[in-house]
């Protein structure tokens, strides 16, 4: 990135999912691939499946509301103010009840072009599980 960005309050690049609705503030493509920056309203019933990155740090950082983080050797509440970070190859599912808003980090990670390729995908495609793997694996993602 050689400029500059401000992206101001509810703007950024947006895609508004059944269980959340993500701005991005820092794309990977500025960054080289290095950094990329999401904010997230997560709707009330929001399960995040269990997963890992192989490559990807993740930092979630909780505006409000709470989210249960589960691992593998613990439940972490994650709580208004809090912090964590989620290092590659940790296993981890997210789930938030009664909604509320984070910002995530990702490190060596693309999430946000993942986004991008799941908005623009159709019913049929998230039906195909063998395509899912796929695009998730692309960007990192893999689950059980």
């Amino acid at each position: 990135m050689k400029n500059k960005q401000h992206i101001k309050k509810g703007e950024g690049e947006n895609y508004n999912y059944s269980q959340d609705h993500c701005f991005i503030k820092l794309s990977s493509r500025d960054t080289n691939g290095e950094l990329c920056l999401i904010e997230d309203s997560v709707k009330p019933g929001f399960h995040l499946k269990r997963h890992h990155h192989k490559l990807m740090t993740e930092v979630f950082y909780m505006l409000s509301a709470e989210m249960e983080l589960v691992f593998d050797d613990e439940t972490i509440i994650l709580k208004e103010g809090d912090t964590i970070t989620v290092p590659p190859n940790v296993w981890h599912e997210a789930i938030c009840k009664d909604g509320g808003k984070m910002l995530t980090l990702f490190k060596n990670g693309a999430f946000d072009v993942f986004l991008e390729t799941l908005s623009k995908m159709t019913e049929a495609d998230f039906s195909n599980k063998a395509l899912m793997k796929s695009v998730s694996n692309k960007f990192d993602i893999y689950e059980e």
